[in-house]
């Protein structure tokens, strides 16, 4: 077998960065081209996803879209809605179609929701159901980051992929805060009339970001995979815990990021460039935190880092109990920025503890016998089911969280207060949760914990190369 990347046309046919030597001889620098390219796609699609959250704050009687509350979040409940769904079917088309030629489709198809929305916004007394059908178009980018991690995860040997994944979802959520950043640029120097102005940038960056995925990206053929994937991923008890897990996390931070210029604005009463002004810096902190959860996962274990962030989000989501009812908006901005910055540490750490729990698992199938050869492939690909699986639910946390929202602040008197009464009890379940399963026994030492469908119990990987890799 050779130890060195073996390319036909834009395709690389043998792949293993699990191999040291292999890892030297040109394969990091395949994965990290890839990397790179992957980041500017997933960051774009962000942007587009989230587009609708700076869009809102535009909307008033002024502009001749002047809706209410409860369809402004209506608005950014669709595009996140939508998003979710797409997550499964996205993390599946990358092992179909290949990481390279997924992600030109899949960004270039973005040129139609922001088309759209470029035409649309400047027509005052569009009815709202026609920026809902945008909306939901624009859904789609939110699948990209599952066909973006999944394709991601197969460039990397097992002990760089939290730093990795990190990097490549952090520079995704980035388009959360740069969105919001360019519509506070906007609001501040031409007013809050002109949302085309926020549209019309990303025209250009999506044709330039599908360009570069066509030049640069690769497909290898570590990433396809037979069909079933999915079914098996399904059949292991881990899947649905770590995606409760994942709705925690994720699930608070896209939430939290599409809502909370509107929650400034029915909490605390403010213009639209007044809660323009704090919005984009929670989802960047978030977003340049996860990095750093994945970091910490990969030396002191997934479980361990997420079970401490849950602490804190319920220690942060009291925080904003005290503030809502003092009526303090500088506590309360605080601690909604705090919550981004743990939602991001959190997002890494639990990603990285999928990989590791399928290692795991692979180190009891092959003490059982099972050849190492065919084993990596089938780890590689449970886990990449599990991410498109984790994916679309941690997405769909971020749906309940604007409907929670949509709820609390519906009617006059609306108040945050029962949302926020909500996402503590959750936490509280995520903290249970990751403790019993995760933390309160070795993992390893668990067979029944462990135990999966039988389709899926011969999962076997050679041993990691460090002991840290593999930590849950």
């Amino acid at each position: 077998m050779t130890n060195a990347p073996s390319r036909s046309g834009r395709r690389v046919e043998h792949w293993d960065p699990d191999d040291e030597d292999f890892w030297e001889r040109g394969a990091k620098y395949i994965a990290r081209r890839n990397l790179i390219v992957s980041v500017l796609s997933e960051h774009v699609g962000f942007s587009v996803w989230s587009l609708w959250s700076v869009l809102v704050l535009f909307m008033s009687p002024r502009t001749g879209l002047g809706f209410t509350p409860g369809e402004k979040f209506l608005l950014v409940v669709v595009p996140t809605l939508v998003g979710a769904v797409l997550r499964l079917p996205y993390s599946h088309a990358v092992t179909r179609f290949g990481g390279r030629n997924w992600t030109v489709f899949s960004s270039a198809v973005l040129l139609v929701p922001t088309g759209c929305a470029l035409y649309f916004v400047q027509r005052p007394g569009t009815p709202l159901w026609v920026f809902l059908l945008i909306g939901a178009a624009a859904g789609a980018g939110g699948g990209n980051f599952a066909s973006s991690m999944t394709n991601i995860s197969h460039f990397f040997p097992r002990r760089r992929q939290g730093w990795a994944l990190g990097v490549n979802a952090g520079g995704g959520n980035l388009g959360v805060a740069v969105v919001q950043l360019l519509g506070l640029l906007v609001i501040a120097t031409s007013g809050s009339g002109h949302p085309e102005y926020v549209v019309a940038v990303y025209l250009p960056l999506i044709v330039v970001v599908s360009v570069l995925a066509a030049l640069s990206m690769d497909n290898i053929q570590a990433v396809r995979t037979a069909p079933g994937a999915q079914r098996e991923a399904a059949a292991n008890p881990h899947t649905w815990w770590i995606s409760l897990l994942y709705v925690g996390t994720f699930g608070s931070f896209i939430g939290y990021g599409f809502a909370f210029g509107l929650v400034l604005q029915d909490e605390f009463g403010c213009t639209a460039l007044r809660a323009a002004s704090y919005t984009f810096l929670g989802p960047l902190l978030g977003s340049l935190f996860r990095p750093l959860g994945g970091r910490l996962a990969d030396r002191l274990g997934g479980a361990r880092v997420t079970c401490w962030t849950f602490l804190a989000l319920a220690a942060g989501t009291g925080a904003l109990l005290v503030a809502s009812r003092s009526r303090s908006f500088p506590l309360f901005v605080t601690a909604f920025t705090a919550l981004f910055v743990l939602s991001g540490i959190g997002n890494g750490s639990t990603y990285k503890m999928i990989p590791a729990v399928f290692a795991q698992q692979a180190r009891r199938a092959r003490a059982a016998g099972e050849p190492a050869a065919s084993a990596l492939d089938r780890a590689r690909r449970l886990s990449g089911a599990v991410m498109g699986i984790a994916g679309a639910l941690g997405a769909l946390g971020g749906v309940a969280v604007d409907l929670a929202f949509r709820a609390a602040y519906d009617g006059p008197h609306g108040s945050g207060t029962p949302a926020f009464w909500g996402f503590l009890g959750y936490y509280a379940v995520c903290v249970g949760v990751t403790w019993a399963v995760y933390l309160r026994r070795p993992l390893n030492a668990r067979p029944s914990v462990l135990a999966v469908a039988p389709v899926a119990s011969a999962v076997a990987v050679p041993a990691p190369v460090s002991g840290e890799a593999d930590r849950v």
